[in-house]
């Protein structure tokens, strides 16, 4: 994967959700945060060059985010299959989910966001 700038202006920002507001089915939710110490975890594993987002649906339907560290050549950097929650050591791949969604737990107010 080659280095792309993915910066955008705010007005664009501004632009994209509110088109996405507008149009959002009710089981997307407008934003989810994640807290930095889980993001620096999965950004920490060996190799990771990247972060993609996947998007899954819980069992009631609410579409999430799940956010995968990715190499260099834009392989996902994936926990091994035995490996749990509870079994993670220091160093082992992670994935994150379960952002604090919005509807339910919205940030304050700001141009992306109302």
């Amino acid at each position: 994967m080659s280095t792309t700038n993915h910066q955008i202006s705010l007005q664009q920002a501004i632009d994209m959700t509110t088109r996405y507001r507008a149009n959002r089915p009710a089981n997307f939710p407008i934003c989810e945060t994640f807290d930095l110490s889980a993001v620096q975890q999965l950004l920490a594993a060996t190799g990771c060059r990247h972060l993609r987002v996947y998007y899954g649906m819980k069992d009631n339907n609410e579409v999430d985010v799940i956010l995968v560290a990715a190499d260099a050549d834009g392989a996902d950097i994936l926990p091994a299959a035995n490996v749990t929650t509870s079994t993670l050591t220091e160093g082992d791949p992670v994935l994150l989910e379960d952002g604090y969604r919005c509807p339910q737990n919205c940030p304050p107010p700001s141009s992306l966001n109302s």
